[in-house]
């Protein structure tokens, strides 16, 4: 006989809010705005592909949490 194991919900409860908090999705997509506008006026190579990494960062992790729902 196999033995059952019981794992918890791989999604938290979402905490309650006092409707003034903004919530995760909305601020990684004002940062990725952000970035879209900011990148292009970098004049250092370097913090301009930093940037461009953060902001592949960030379009992943939203597009993750879309998939999730």
């Amino acid at each position: 006989m196999g033995q059952v194991l019981q794992f918890r919900p791989l999604k938290p409860a979402i905490a309650e809010s006092d409707g003034d908090a903004l919530d995760l999705l909305s601020a990684i997509d004002f940062a990725l705005r952000d970035l879209k506008d900011i990148a292009p006026h970098i004049l250092h190579e370097g913090a301009r592909e930093q940037a461009r990494q953060c902001q592949q960062m960030l379009q992943d992790a939203f597009d993750a949490a879309l998939m999730t729902g």
